[in-house]
């Protein structure tokens, strides 16, 4: 007698709150035709891309740091993640 079992590896799945840009965004690429997952997927491919170009990622960040709205949003978001810690 043989026994026999059918393994189906099921995807990662992952939980992700969406400020109002990032969701935004994810709408402008599902208008593209892009799935939720796909856009996603596409966006973590692409952020280790650049984590393998470190000229192009040090250009990024110096631009992020240059911006003053971008900085008083991470400034607010870090008093926010130690209030939280309290």
């Amino acid at each position: 007698m043989t026994y026999r079992d059918t393994l189906i590896c099921m995807p990662d799945l992952i939980s992700v709150r969406l400020d109002t840009t990032t969701r935004r965004a994810l709408i402008k690429l599902q208008q593209m035709g892009l799935s939720q997952s796909d856009a996603i997927r596409m966006a973590i491919q692409d952020a280790a891309s650049a984590l393998r170009e470190p000229k192009k990622l040090a250009a990024e960040m110096a631009a992020l740091e240059a911006d003053p709205t971008d900085r008083a949003e991470m400034l607010l978001i870090a008093k926010f993640m130690e209030d939280l810690s309290e």
